[in-house]
């Protein structure tokens, strides 16, 4: 009942305070609307600081929720999560054409009460997608990871340039969520995820063709 009065309230200041401060006449539409996603934000517990949703039909995006066993108190659970993070690989995967260029921890707030955890990953810079696109500088990918209401943790792996990863995110959230899997988490859509990887690698080598040779396209 607190929440719908306090919506109730903020509704009617924001759309009065829409009337009365817009350059140009707004309808009580427009006011409402361009309001609602504020007070959403300022009234319900945690909205402020839900990880954004993947584009629909992104191809260089994971978003996933992972929920520790119930055994596992708040505090355990935060430390799993952060030696998962700190057990992968800094020379990358498959040789280096997954995360060749390492990464690193940009922030890490997060405990039992809350916070959030920021990685940055690299591409080695070496693949053939970065020299010709990129001008031989690494791709850059951006994992976040923050609690929710429920105890559960949401994952949002993805690319910061480029309409394609080409599966890394994908084999990034598979290395990290395989860490968790055999701690007793529960990964929602993680066989999908291994699935859609599988799907991606047959794409993953490309071959490019020219008078005299091959070149086979194996990492950004």
């Amino acid at each position: 009942m607190k929440v719908i009065q306090t919506l109730t309230i903020a509704a009617t200041v924001a759309v009065a305070h829409g009337f009365s401060h817009s350059p140009q006449p707004v309808s009580r539409r427009e006011a409402v609307s361009n309001t609602l996603a504020s007070i959403v934000a300022v009234s319900l517990p945690g909205a402020a600081n839900a990880i954004q949703a993947c584009p629909p039909g992104s191809k260089n995006c994971v978003r996933q929720t992972w929920t520790p066993p119930s055994s596992t108190s708040a505090a355990d659970a935060v430390s799993q999560l952060r030696d998962a993070l700190n057990a992968y690989p800094q020379e990358g995967q498959d040789d280096g054409k997954v995360d060749g260029g390492g990464y690193t921890i940009v922030s890490d707030s997060l405990g039992s009460g809350g916070g959030s955890i920021s990685v940055e990953y690299r591409s080695s810079g070496k693949g053939t997608f970065a020299k010709l696109f990129n001008g031989g500088k690494p791709f850059v990918d951006d994992l976040m990871v923050e609690p929710n209401a429920s105890g559960a943790f949401e994952f949002r792996s993805a690319s910061r340039q480029g309409d394609s990863d080409f599966g890394v995110n994908g084999k990034r959230m598979s290395y990290i969520g395989g860490l968790l899997k055999g701690k007793g988490w529960d990964g929602v859509g993680f066989p999908d995820l291994l699935s859609e990887v599988r799907k991606v690698d047959t794409q993953y080598t490309m071959n490019v063709e020219s008078e005299k040779d091959k070149v086979k396209v194996i990492s950004r």
